[in-house]
């Protein structure tokens, strides 16, 4: 990679970058020489707040995601838009697990609701390192140093995060990179929690979507997966969660994990988002994990008017499953990648 910071050597004929502001907080402006495409990302957890791609008419493009929409937002972290989800995704079953022969507590002291989700890269600084512009893309590597011992109650580890953004005319691309700089394993997944949209104004009742997935993680009314082989409920016995074949969301409500994925070419597992009245789809893609699905139904802003569909290297709570214990840990030295994104294909009416 070469370029730095503002412009990163971006000449007319290629993409280029900004530096700007979401109130306080400093974003990077990632656009095509022609305008077409126009990507935002907020430092703060290296986190997309806005992915526009030009829709085909003269002039005109669309946004694609339902990211944070304002400082506040952005702050409260409330739906976890376009969160980067490390070391953890989703919960831990009370804040608490065991790593390396010894019990970890992540609220400490904490009474009553000991909720705990999608772990602390979301809202940690990440500074811009290095950018690469092209005339048809723009490579852009974030980087956090922030999670160390002593930081982050129950996670005693040192982690270095690096976060790379490939931004293509209808693709975008993301890897996440850690490694242990620390002196001991650490338990780590990572994961991303996007929101899509093909159908605004319209809720997303109307959109088809096809996951080529064959097992559901069974959950108990907190969301956490049955112990063991339990949690594996094959999709032949669940036909209302079965998207292999593609289906109208209609009024389905989901806050569910997907596993089994079925990989294509190269490895990489697509699931499909449609909408039917235009043609357009998203192609959510991942190499490996899990695909999690969110249907937006308790956001606080704009219920139902998104979906999530959140690539992730585990399902909830992986840290209290044993099962998972070698897969999880990272030994000190070594460095782990998850690779993800998600392409746009447009209307074809």
């Amino acid at each position: 990679m070469t370029g730095r910071g503002g412009g990163g050597g971006a000449t007319a004929d290629t993409f280029r970058i900004a530096e700007g502001r979401l109130g306080d907080e400093p974003t990077v402006t990632v656009s095509a020489p022609d305008g077409a495409v126009r990507v935002v990302l907020a430092l703060r957890g290296a986190t997309l707040l806005s992915w526009q791609v030009g829709s085909g008419a003269a002039g005109q493009s669309r946004e694609l995601t339902d990211g944070y929409r304002d400082e506040a937002e952005l702050l409260s972290q409330d739906g976890v838009r376009a969160g980067l989800l490390a070391p953890f995704p989703n919960r831990v079953a009370d804040g608490r697990y065991h790593h390396g022969g010894r019990d970890h507590d992540l609220l400490p002291g904490r009474l009553g609701d000991r909720t705990v989700y999608h772990g602390f890269a979301r809202e940690a600084p990440f500074r811009l390192v290095a950018a690469t512009m092209t005339p048809e893309s723009a490579r852009l590597l974030l980087r956090s140093t922030t999670i160390r011992p002593g930081r982050y109650p129950g996670y005693p580890f040192a982690l270095d995060l690096d976060v790379e953004y490939t931004i293509g005319r209808r693709e975008l691309g993301i890897e996440v990179r850690a490694t242990n700089v620390g002196e001991i394993p650490a338990p780590y997944a990572a994961g991303w929690h996007p929101y899509f949209t093909l159908s605004r104004p319209r809720p997303i009742d109307d959109l088809v979507l096809q996951i080529p997935a064959h097992t559901l993680i069974r959950t108990d009314a907190s969301l956490i997966p049955l112990r063991g082989k339990n949690a594996l409920l094959p999709l032949d016995r669940c036909p209302d969660m079965d998207f292999r074949t593609p289906r109208r969301l209609g009024d389905a409500v989901i806050d569910a994990c997907f596993a089994d994925l079925t990989p294509g070419p190269g490895g990489r597992t697509e699931t499909v988002l449609s909408d039917p009245a235009t043609g357009a789809e998203l192609r959510v893609w991942q190499h490996g994990g899990y695909l999690h699905v969110f249907t937006g139904d308790t956001l606080a802003r704009d219920r139902r008017a998104s979906i999530a569909l959140e690539p992730v290297e585990v399902p909830t709570d992986a840290f209290n499953r044993p099962e998972l214990a070698t897969a999880l840990s990272l030994e000190p030295g070594r460095r782990r990648e998850f690779r993800f994104g998600v392409a746009y294909v447009p209307s074809t009416h």
